[in-house]
């Protein structure tokens, strides 16, 4: 193993190594390849780290140079969050899609192809799977990213997802403790808050993170969220009683506690990115994740030393500091020495097989049962209602069905319509859709949404299109809450690429 850099006090080792910092570029830069040889030892990668598998393996090689145990984590969901894949779309459904298919043992082997991709590149630490309760249907953040609304279910996705990804030799980081479902607010942005009693939460929100820790998850995220009945003065990710007391002593947890990121403005607009972390390191966090806006070498050096200093000050004790960075140095230890053996594989291609079955088709009463839908051999208008993507999924990443549907049906033409949320958005939705059929013209009209019922624009829009062409097919890429409509509507459960490819072959017929 690497030796550190001499004159490196332990102090200032233990600090650097709590520290998952992201950094630009798609070569390690030379001021991170410095910090590994002083002690730093994780690494988080982001879509902009990345062009392609053999440019993602040749830099994770180029980190264990420096530090052959280093950390690589990567926030790859599959579905609508995804690195691996950011220009192209993901080749693996993601969490919702697996939960209305509802089958454990697809899971497992969705996360273990996912984790063998991952590994075959160098990546050994997935900040997946998410183990929310999407309980709110407002929540603007968590959504297609989770299993489901129903506990039981998420519970045990949860646990098949984890034993799939560690199976690949890919470190679990379940995520978002103790649960970002039931919220309306994304943390990105400012604080949420759930208001809800301590009984709810040990029965919801806990179940899928008991069911986590029972599979052997190798990590935890926290969450940026404030709730009161478990701390009503700190969020999560700054509350020895929830990181601490709960997690670790309720629920008898013992591996890495790793933060999400903590410029994220629930933390760094109040507490800011330093004195947040002080925070969370004392209140038993293990790995500051920093780095999805904060890259550079300047940010890894500020927290360095806010957490030394606060060690010399008294306002974190050094064993704490301590103890986060073994857990850090166990979980480096367990990712070099893990067999990666692939145990057996699935053959075909799982991510597009998994699609296909997440698919719920409708068609409408008036035409009859599926098997009436007559599919479409002439190219359509697709008609793309595209809502302002949430951070976390980011907006580089292609989704829908036209780019799939040309391979089918050449010629076929799309257009993208949006909305402002200026408070009229039922008449932004009418002029969107009026405009979709002037575009249109006498094509078929495909109607792509995402999340229709939490954007009123694109309800309106929606209900513009079908007054006037009710023929109208519907594809649903986020959660169907709203009720089914058009001549044929096609819920995906989710935004990936392949989902989109499911879609598109109902459409066309095959």
């Amino acid at each position: 193993m690497t030796t550190l850099a001499s004159g490196t006090d332990t102090l200032t080792r233990d600090a650097l190594t709590v520290l998952q910092p992201g950094f630009t570029g798609t070569t390690a830069p030379d001021w991170l390849l410095r910090r590994l040889g002083e002690g730093l030892a994780s690494v988080g990668l982001f879509g902009r780290n990345i062009a392609s598998p053999g440019q993602l393996a040749a830099l994770t090689a180029q980190l264990r140079v420096e530090r052959d145990d280093v950390l690589v984590a990567i926030d790859e969901e599959g579905g609508d969050v995804t690195r691996l894949e950011v220009r192209s779309g993901s080749s693996f459904p993601g969490n919702h899609a697996l939960g209305a298919v509802d089958d454990v043992e697809l899971t497992h082997q969705v996360a273990h192809e996912l984790g063998l991709r991952l590994a075959s590149c160098g990546v050994n630490l997935n900040w997946a799977p998410s183990a929310d309760v999407n309980s709110d249907p407002r929540n603007p953040v968590i959504g297609v990213r989770s299993f489901g609304a129903d506990t039981e279910l998420a519970a045990r996705h949860t646990a098949a997802y984890v034993t799939g990804l560690q199976s690949a030799g890919v470190a679990a980081c379940t995520k978002h403790f103790p649960g970002h479902g039931d919220t309306a607010v994304d943390s990105h942005h400012a604080l949420p808050r759930i208001d809800v009693s301590a009984e709810v939460l040990a029965d919801r929100e806990l179940t899928p993170f008991r069911a986590a820790i029972a599979a052997g998850t190798r990590a935890v995220m926290s969450a940026h969220i404030l709730v009161p009945a478990l701390d009503p003065d700190r969020p999560a990710t700054l509350s020895r009683r929830i990181l601490t007391g709960l997690l670790r002593g309720d629920l008898g947890y013992d591996g890495l506690i790793v933060t999400d990121g903590m410029e994220m403005r629930a933390i760094a607009g109040t507490y800011g990115i330093e004195h947040g972390s002080v925070l969370a390191v004392a209140a038993g966090a293990d790995a500051i994740c920093v780095g999805g806006g904060l890259a550079d070498d300047a940010t890894v050096l500020r927290l360095r030393d806010a957490l030394v200093t606060a060690v010399r000050t008294g306002d974190l004790p050094e064993e704490r500091l301590a103890d986060a960075a073994d857990r850090v140095r166990a979980l480096a230890r367990w990712a070099s020495t893990v067999d990666r053996t692939p145990a057996e594989t699935t053959g075909g291609d799982i991510g597009l097989h998994a699609a296909r079955r997440a698919l719920t088709v409708t068609v409408d009463q008036g035409l009859g049962s599926r098997d009436s839908f007559k599919p479409l051999t002439e190219p359509p208008y697709v008609a793309a209602l595209t809502p302002v993507a949430n951070i976390a999924v980011g907006d580089e990443t292609p989704w829908g069905v036209a780019a799939e549907l040309v391979q089918l049906l050449p010629g076929t033409v799309t257009g993208t319509f949006s909305a402002a949320t200026d408070g009229k958005e039922y008449e932004a939705g009418e002029n969107a859709g009026r405009a979709a059929l002037q575009a249109a013209g006498p094509r078929r009209i495909i109607a792509v949404v995402r999340d229709e019922h939490r954007h009123p624009w694109m309800a309106s829009a929606l209900d513009t299109l079908l007054a006037a062409r009710p023929d109208t097919i519907v594809v649903e890429m986020g959660v169907p809450r709203a009720a089914p409509r058009g001549a044929l509507h096609i819920a995906t459960h989710g935004a990936a690429r392949v989902c989109g490819r499911a879609a598109a072959e109902v459409i066309a017929g095959l």
